[in-house]
């Protein structure tokens, strides 16, 4: 690959400068991959360059944890050290930014009893709640970015050798992330400029409902009276603006929790937590799921629904065209946060409550009471397709076109 090093180097520039925004003095932590640390070091390098005073990387280790999975006893997955989530609380509270690599191997886990992760899924985010609540409400500036993993990489491109693989992940997640650009930056001031507009006429609108209609799904989604659509990068509390996923490519609010009503199917794998969920169907009533089914997965996506109260519901309605860039290259990445901005999506669990006018204050109760859904998880699932329509609906009964074939209508 011509001059990889360099676009590594753009790569890391741009998820310190554009995505997490750091700032002089500033403490940036960095959640990784032991496999990622070639790619962690040109970070800390951005970011020390930037005036940070502090890089702190938390590795992670999935062949560790499934060595777990398969030998720990049943206890360990009930407890979460209580020093790690009292540290980030923290960090989040004293103003650091927060840089997450997303890069699992979507079959290690496929041994793994859906059970145990469930359980530990569950642990984790109990303890981590008032830390998550610093990202949910966007007090801090955060990031989510990927790089490529050998058995990331061989999922996606089984039919090559592991090296081949890796690098092919690579040129096309330089593609995606635009870092192949000659000026990568001004590509991404470009790029969140045109979310922006559709975010503005979505706001100027103000949607009572929402109707989806595809070969598969008819569902329909009523919007909170005080909902925000939000899309590209925001600003935390300190009014820093970032962009918390790279890539980007949706426009997102929160759904009415008791509001949705019908049938949808996905159309994308889902990798939850190490173990793939496939083909699956959802049909709520009143905003909550009373009936599903999915080929693959079953088990998961049921321990996933059954989570608490609240992912029996929806928090988030995204919308991306399917004639996106992602959506163009024609890979299933077999990680969310590629597959989820290739395609429109919701997500079961917490809606962010930045999505709702004065959210950010407001809490649980609150939240529940104008709307929103509370959950100690956040999943999202895609179901867009060149085949899906979208209309909204107004306060006054207007009806327009938002999605015609699976692309933005305006």
């Amino acid at each position: 690959m011509d001059n990889f090093t360099e676009t590594l180097k753009k790569y890391a520039k741009l998820a310190v400068e554009i995505g997490v925004n750091i700032q002089k003095d500033q403490t940036l932590v960095v959640n990784a991959p032991i496999e990622c640390a070639e790619f962690v070091r040109l970070i800390a390098e951005c970011a020390y360059d930037k005036g940070a005073k502090n890089v702190n990387v938390r590795w992670n280790d999935e062949k560790l944890s499934h060595i777990k999975y398969l030998k720990a006893p049943d206890e360990a997955f009930k407890e979460y050290p209580e020093w790690d989530a009292k540290g980030l609380e923290e960090l989040a509270k004293g103003g650091a930014a927060f840089l997450s690599i997303a890069a699992s191997d979507p079959e290690l886990f496929k041994d793994v009893n859906p059970a145990r992760i469930s359980e530990y899924m569950k642990t984790a985010s109990n303890a981590l709640k008032a830390y998550r609540e610093y990202m949910m409400n966007s007090f801090v500036a955060w990031c989510v970015i990927s790089v490529p993993t050998k058995g990331w990489a061989k999922k996606v491109f089984p039919e090559v050798s592991e090296d081949t693989a890796v690098e092919k992940l690579w040129e096309n997640i330089f593609n995606i992330v635009r870092v192949d650009k000659d000026d990568p930056v001004e590509a991404w001031n470009d790029h969140l400029k045109n979310i922006n507009e559709k975010v503005e006429f979505l706001n100027n609108k103000k949607f009572k409902k929402l109707y989806y209609k595809s070969k598969d799904t008819d569902l329909t989604i009523e919007l909170p009276e005080n909902h925000i659509w939000a899309g590209g990068g925001e600003y935390n509390r300190d009014k820093t603006y970032f962009v918390a996923n790279m890539p980007t490519e949706e426009v997102f609010t929160l759904p009415l929790k008791t509001g949705v009503n019908g049938v949808v199917k996905s159309t994308k794998p889902l990798n939850y937590s190490g173990n793939l969920i496939d083909n699956f169907t959802l049909t709520f009533k009143d905003g909550k799921i009373v009936d599903f089914s999915a080929e693959e997965g079953y088990d998961t996506l049921k321990k996933l629904i059954e989570t608490d109260e609240g992912s029996h519901y929806l928090g988030e309605v995204a919308l991306v065209p399917y004639d996106s860039p992602i959506s163009n290259s024609n890979i299933v990445f077999f990680n969310t946060l590629f597959d989820e901005n290739a395609s429109c999506h919701l997500a079961l669990g917490a809606a962010y409550p930045s999505c709702l006018e004065g959210g950010s204050e407001m809490n649980e109760e609150a939240l529940e009471k104008a709307g929103a859904n509370t959950s100690l998880t956040h999943v999202d699932f895609m179901i867009g397709s060149k085949e899906l329509d979208i209309i909204g609906e107004t306060s006054n009964g207007e009806k327009i076109d938002v999605f015609k074939n699976g692309n933005w209508a305006f």
